[in-house]
């Protein structure tokens, strides 16, 4: 696992930069699908700070679909979505938005918002 570092002059909680760089080392393959990810308590006396900022980073990443929790084997980063999962996706928001009468640069701005919350 790459080393995480937490910076307590950074704005960001201690729980959003885990869930960020777990994020950014699952996404450029720095931690590959299936990788075992430590505990939350390792995980968290490793870096010094509480359980519960390491289990909320995991609960985040475990509903954004980059990490799988399988009880006692352990917590592992998540085979990455497949194109198609992500085009079924945007063909699902394409109708969703023309039901809804929104327009596509309403929709694109949309999509640009949610991107940019992560």
């Amino acid at each position: 696992m790459p080393d995480l570092a937490l910076d307590p002059s950074l704005p960001e909680p201690p729980f959003e930069q885990l869930r960020r760089q777990v994020a950014a080392g699952a996404a450029s393959g720095d931690l590959p699908a299936g990788s075992r990810l430590p505990t939350v308590r390792a995980l968290a006396a490793e870096l010094g700070i509480a359980v519960n900022t390491v289990a909320r980073a995991y609960r985040e990443l475990e509903a954004d679909g980059i990490i799988i929790t399988e009880g006692r084997r352990g917590t592992f980063i998540a085979a990455p979505a497949a194109p198609a999962d992500v085009g079924a996706a945007a063909a699902a928001l394409a109708a969703a938005a023309r039901r809804a009468g929104v327009t596509l640069a309403q929709a694109q701005r949309l999509l640009a918002d949610a991107w940019s919350s992560d």
